[in-house]
């Protein structure tokens, strides 16, 4: 009777992965590798369902780790930004007409699982209308758990697989948030996740560091004038969620007068302009809860910042929409790169994870943080000041490592975590050094320090 049940069960995991498989997106190039994508449910009384894609290891995908990718915002997607732009193995051409190929996409290395989180990101999605009026760090923490788990019995090959989390900007939030989640799961489960390690990149981790190291990188980096400086950092109360009037109106003449028409997620890229050359106005209401509301705040850009606009063309396409099986429900918005909804009522946020990186430390977790170093948005002097709060030991001082016999950052492996700077990268670090972005990944993965040459 047993055998019988595990047939079944078998066999139903069969159905549910083979009805997930992606025969082929339109104007994609021909792979050898297999992907799959649709719905998980995480809530049955809500009606709440995340979307994922899963793009597998060019080769031996069996041996390779899995990693999870989240995007931030919060509210962005993992297919628009992460999937499209930074590290899945396609990239959109400019008419949104067909993919090609990423010669330094991370599934060389693993298996990338892209998730859109939480409901009310991208295509994933709940049938209570309120949740994306009512949504913060733990409810997307604990659907993201219940995601790994539902995901990981669809796909039961991947149970006992070396597992990975990594994301950037808000993922800062989400990424150990996870891990903590699954940490805590894996103390009471029979069958444990094999959760080896997280890396984050242009990370949000502490409100009061990043607030301080984001006005110091406008003020070193010659943003903003000695006044402004010296008025922001003797007006505003970088612990406060939010800034006093006095305190936002300087925020907003650093940006309105002093700032110019810049792309503040990369300081010496073009931002994206509309054809009579003024700046374009995608996300521009976007904003990282650490971070002033004003409206020029634009989210995500890179060597094209026009990208996401090319992932709203092509993800809306109904054809496209039928091959990755999502949208099934007919959802009665457009799938957007990021979610404005969501971002303006995100209603709890952690005000550090560091409390959060001690623990995972506690419980021999490779921790690696990474800085793409021409960010203004999360910047590098915010990483910097935040992970000082830890006051770890060094286990190897600071040195500049190598990719391709060029500097590609400078990097210290302290006791228990790993920071590393990405030269010349923006906020989306494998978009604008790919090359470097792979090979940080290769090392995080290998567990070994950056080269030396």
């Amino acid at each position: 009777m047993a055998a019988m049940v595990i047939v079944i069960v078998r066999a139903n995991q069969e159905e549910e992965e083979e009805a997930d498989r992606i025969v082929e997106l339109p104007g994609q190039p021909t792979v050898s590798f297999r992907q799959f994508s649709g719905y998980v449910t995480v809530n049955r009384v809500a009606g709440r369902a995340l979307f994922y894609w899963l793009t597998e290891a060019t080769q031996n995908p069996f041996r390779k780790p899995l990693l999870i990718w989240l995007n931030g915002g919060p509210g962005c997607s993992s297919v628009a930004y992460g999937a499209s732009e930074e590290i899945g193995p396609f990239r959109i051409n400019k008419t949104a007409s067909g993919l090609y190929l990423n010669k330094f996409s991370w599934n060389t290395v693993a298996n990338l699982l892209f998730l859109e989180a939480p409901a009310g990101v991208g295509f994933s999605y709940s049938n209570r209308s309120s949740d994306l009026l009512d949504t913060g760090d733990r409810r997307t923490a604990k659907d993201s758990l219940e995601f790994v788990i539902r995901w990981l019995e669809r796909f039961p090959r991947y149970k006992n697989r070396e597992l990975y989390i990594s994301g950037e900007s808000y993922a800062g939030h989400y990424v150990p948030q996870l891990a903590q989640q699954i940490i805590m799961y894996n103390a009471k489960a029979k069958h444990p996740i094999n959760l080896k390690g997280i890396m984050v990149g242009n990370a949000v981790t502490d409100n009061y560091y990043d607030n301080l190291g984001t006005v110091t990188y406008w003020w070193s980096h010659a943003m903003i004038s000695d006044q402004t400086y010296r008025q922001l950092m003797s007006t505003c109360d970088f612990h406060r969620q939010k800034e006093s009037d006095e305190c936002e109106s300087l925020y907003s003449y650093a940006m309105d007068q002093e700032f110019g028409n810049i792309d503040q997620y990369n300081i010496y890229a073009p931002p994206c302009n509309n054809s009579d050359g003024s700046a374009a106005a995608t996300r521009r209401s976007m904003r990282l809860p650490h971070r002033p509301r004003h409206p020029s705040l634009r989210q995500m850009a890179g060597y094209d910042p026009c990208t996401e606009k090319y992932a709203e063309i092509y993800y809306n396409r109904p054809d496209v929409q039928k091959a990755l099986h999502a949208n099934t429900t007919t959802i009665s918005y457009k799938w957007t790169a990021c979610s404005e909804v969501l971002n303006r009522n995100w209603n709890d946020t952690d005000v550090s994870v560091l409390p959060i990186y001690r623990e995972l430390m506690a419980h021999g977790m490779r921790v690696w943080v990474f800085s793409g170093d021409v960010d203004s948005v999360v910047p590098v002097t915010a990483t910097r000041y935040s992970l000082a709060q830890l006051k770890l030991a060094t286990k190897i001082p600071w040195y500049p490592w190598y990719v391709k016999n060029q500097v590609g950052g400078w990097t210290e492996v302290y006791e228990g975590l790993t920071f590393a700077t990405v030269r010349g990268a923006g906020h989306e670090v494998p978009l604008f050094k790919p090359r470097a972005a792979l090979q940080l990944f290769k090392s995080f993965i290998a567990g070994k320090p950056l080269p030396k040459s």
